[in-house]
């Protein structure tokens, strides 16, 4: 369910807006992104685990929240964003 070290660090590399940024709403956004992915698998198959689920909706929420805050301050960054991460049809 978690994501490993590496992962981890290939999402920042690729998701950073500088060389030491491992906090900026594009890193935020991909990491939850992959963490949500994960976890959706997890809920496939073990679809009465609720204390997961619940984990699962606030990091939906959280994402939410990081995306209407990019979307606000800069809209330039916000739609490669969300392109990059298959998020919006």
């Amino acid at each position: 369910m978690s994501i490993t070290d590496e992962r981890r660090a290939a999402l920042i590399q690729d998701y950073a807006t500088g060389a030491a940024d491992t906090g900026s709403p594009e890193v935020q956004v991909a990491l939850l992104s992959e963490r949500i992915g994960n976890l959706t698998e997890h809920l496939k198959t073990h679809a009465k685990d609720f204390h997961s689920r619940r984990g699962l909706l606030m990091m939906v929420g959280r994402r939410r929240r990081l995306l209407d805050y990019l979307k606000a301050k800069d809209a330039a960054r916000y739609e490669p964003l969300i392109g990059r991460l298959g998020l919006r049809r």
